[in-house]
């Protein structure tokens, strides 16, 4: 099961000592690791992304659920410039993207306090034990979240509002006096412009989900093909 998996320590580096342990289950194939950071909350409340890791098989955070998780942890003060700006950059703070719940980000934040630093990543896991026993081992606190399905019923609801009131006012248009006609093509305009950009929106996210579920499956069978091998030379 694909879940974004956040591991709370006291000392940063309590924190990468977990982020290795993270990495070295994946090494033995226990779980599969899409993408890991090591994250810090700030004393003014921001998220600060703390060590310029490779982001693994999703490339760039940008669009993807844990950049977009990461960047709700910041809550009002938002994501601090730090040492791996550009992995953000351009990234929004949407639960649509984010695919977990607000109650998630809840939880997670109230353990996230100033001065406290997490492991962030995006895992597949078939069971919990592993992670959750080498994790407390390090005096780490666990959370996690299934991640839900890509969906895009609220854009959806929110595209076809604009249609209605853009039918509406092409209605009004043709009966309206000479002078008011000027006011409404504005508006016309400006619900077309509206409607266009979440077309484009829309499509940016499905996009961006199609490659990280591309991605995702080359990692699960580069593995399985890994184990199998290390299996094959076992019996050798």
């Amino acid at each position: 099961m694909d879940r974004m998996l956040v591991v709370v320590f006291d000392k940063e580096s309590k924190a990468y000592e977990g982020k290795e342990a993270l990495l070295a289950l994946d090494d033995d194939g226990r779980i599969s690791v899409y993408a890991c950071v090591v994250i810090s909350k700030n004393a003014d409340g921001s998220t600060e992304v703390e060590q310029a890791v490779d982001s693994g098989p999703l490339g760039t955070l940008v669009g993807t659920s844990l950049g977009s998780f990461i960047g709700l942890l910041g809550g009002p003060a938002g994501l601090a410039i730090g040492a791996v700006a550009g992995l953000l950059a351009g990234g929004t703070a949407d639960l649509d993207n984010a695919r977990i719940g607000d109650d998630f980000v809840a939880d997670v934040t109230k353990e996230l306090r100033p001065n406290r630093f997490a492991v962030v990543a995006e895992v597949k896991e078939d069971k919990t034990a592993p992670v959750d026993t080498t994790m407390e081992a390090l005096g780490g606190t666990v959370f996690r979240r299934a991640l839900s399905e890509v969906r895009h019923i609220s854009h959806d609801e929110d595209t076809a509002a604009l249609r209605a009131d853009l039918a509406q006012l092409k209605a009004e248009f043709s009966k309206v006096h000479a002078d008011r006609k000027a006011k409404i093509q504005g508006k016309i305009n400006q619900l077309e412009a509206k409607i266009q950009a979440r077309i484009e929106k829309a499509r940016e996210r499905r996009k961006a989900a199609e490659a990280q579920a591309k991605a995702k499956a080359e990692v699960v069978k580069a593995k399985a093909a890994a184990l199998e091998t290390k299996a094959d030379e076992t019996y050798i």
